[in-house]
């Protein structure tokens, strides 16, 4: 049993925030209407089309593998941690991964197009900041918590 932290709490509340809500609501948009206008404005910037089949296959394809298996492991980590389960900071780190690695990856083939839209304020917080930072804290934190 690991008792969660102050600091556990506000990890979990914030990637609950700014990194779960916003990518649900992003992916379920995806998923859901993968070629309305809305979906594009969120997702790429508002105006913007989809640069060709595979940029549009790769936002599609991620959408489902965020919906199917990182948000769940996110969101089950995040019980598990507040729970005080070891299991719970074991998930939390490989969200923590997941979230930081593709976020890295997509804050250098996104920028060209994303950027411009959001501005570098929203661009390296909100937009890729925040899931690259909490996944990042997170994974270090999970590590420290569960070696004592």
């Amino acid at each position: 049993m690991i008792p969660p932290t102050l600091a556990t709490w506000v990890l979990v509340i914030f990637g609950l925030v700014f990194v779960f809500a916003l990518l649900l609501y992003g992916q379920l948009l995806m998923v859901l209407w993968p070629h309305s206008q809305k979906t594009k404005d969120f997702l790429i910037g508002k105006g913007e089309d989809w640069r060709d089949k595979t940029h549009f296959r790769f936002a599609y394809g991620g959408a489902w593998a965020d919906l199917l298996f990182w948000l769940p492991i996110l969101l089950a980590g995040s019980v598990g941690v507040l729970l005080g389960h070891r299991w719970g900071y074991v998930l939390w780190a490989v969200s923590g991964g997941i979230s930081a690695y593709i976020s890295i990856i997509l804050w250098f083939t996104e920028k060209e197009y994303v950027y411009p839209h959001w501005g570098p304020l929203v661009y390296y917080t909100v937009y890729w900041g925040f899931p690259v930072y909490w996944g990042l804290i997170v994974a270090f934190y999970s590590m420290l918590r569960l070696c004592g």
